[in-house]
């Protein structure tokens, strides 16, 4: 009989879990957070972190203004997550929402341009929607079609296709300019009005969220209530599974693009349409990379993904705000920002695996 030493910690995966013990655990890894990142903040600029944090609320909630722009924020990020949401379930790397949402907001403006002074403002506002939802649609179905007939890496290609759509940005955007050689265009239909959308109660960024809650709503019911849903849920399990089950996958793949594709153009819509009334190479600002962050951490759920977006819009208005009070470098609100996003997804771990220790160091092996 020979003797061996068992690990004293021994790591397994759950297979479920009470769901008061997951936002337990979710809570506890934000305190320990915030206390790690008050220690940071004390270590190193002698501040009072409760001041801080008190900066970061105001940042993000401290007036009206502040406080519709947050949720005009929240709103853009949560309509490009919901719209990721469906390919990265069907583990399909989209990772080029950036371009999509570009496509989409070429698509408004060069509506906004060509057809402001000779559409009704209604029937101008119809076609943008339509048109950038075929933008964004045809530049996430493209690397799909690649993907389905060709098997090639989608994570390249729709990376690559990010880069085309900022080439193309670029080019239009000399095309368009106001004044000629300014190398920008400025407010579109500045004057005019024409294509913006329309202001509800007074607010003008009132409607961007009455439309991402209704997609919010179509996303789910077609992601866990619908056919199409049941069958790229089966395709992110497994595509031999899948294949013998009769489903088409290389149809799944292409569809669920597609969409994916459509809503991120419809968040260039609002983007261009409703909020900036502009374009420029760098109007989405990385926030297409943001969205697999909300995807990912929501866990395709759109009740968890609503929370993620508004902790990074309420992280990313914070650390801007601590920065102009305290006059900080941007470099600090960043670290705060990863120290919290750190432990967050740090939390997940816990939430899929369980820690035990062995009561003996021993085991005995016949």
């Amino acid at each position: 009989m020979t003797h061996s030493h068992e690990p004293l910690i021994h790591i397994a995966k759950r297979d479920s879990l009470v769901w008061w013990k997951g936002w337990l655990i979710r809570l506890i890894s934000l305190l320990l957070a915030l206390i790690v990142s008050a220690l940071f903040i004390y270590s190193l600029t002698k501040l009072n972190p409760v001041k801080v944090y008190g900066a970061m609320w105001d940042g993000a909630f401290g007036t009206a203004k502040r406080s519709w722009v947050t949720v005009r924020d929240t709103a853009f990020l949560l309509c490009i997550g919901i719209g990721l949401a469906p390919a990265f379930m069907m583990r399909f790397w989209n990772v080029g929402g950036e371009g999509q949402i570009l496509m989409g907001g070429l698509a408004t403006a060069a509506c906004m341009i060509v057809f402001g002074d000779k559409l009704p403002n209604g029937l101008l506002i119809l076609t943008m929607v339509v048109t950038s939802i075929a933008a964004g649609a045809i530049w996430g179905a493209i690397p799909a079609v690649f993907k389905a007939k060709w098997n090639t890496n989608e994570t390249l290609f729709t990376l690559m296709m990010n880069y085309v759509a900022i080439q193309l940005v670029a080019f239009f955007v000399i095309v368009w300019e106001v004044p000629k050689g300014a190398g920008k265009i400025g407010i579109i239909n500045q004057n005019s009005q024409a294509g913006w959308f329309p202001q509800i109660g007074g607010n003008k960024y009132f409607l961007n969220v009455i439309i991402v809650i209704i997609l919010i709503v179509l996303i789910a019911i077609y992601m866990n209530y619908s056919k199409n849903g049941y069958e790229l849920a089966v395709v992110g399990e497994s595509e031999p599974t899948a294949r013998y089950v009769g489903i088409k996958v290389n149809k799944v793949i292409i569809r669920t693009m597609v969409l994916s594709g459509a809503v991120c153009g419809l968040a260039g819509l609002l983007l261009v349409g409703a909020s900036d009334h502009t374009l420029t190479t760098t109007l989405v600002d990385g926030r297409g990379f943001t969205g697999v962050i909300v995807a990912w951490l929501g866990k395709f759920n759109p009740v968890y993904m609503i929370l993620t977006t508004f902790l990074l819009v309420f992280l990313d208005r914070g650390a801007t705000e601590i920065t102009t009070i305290f006059g900080l470098n941007q470099n600090y609100g960043d670290i705060i920002t990863g120290i919290i996003l750190f432990f967050i997804l740090g939390c997940e771990f816990f939430l899929n695996y369980r820690i035990s220790l062995t009561r003996s160091g021993k085991g005995e092996v016949a």
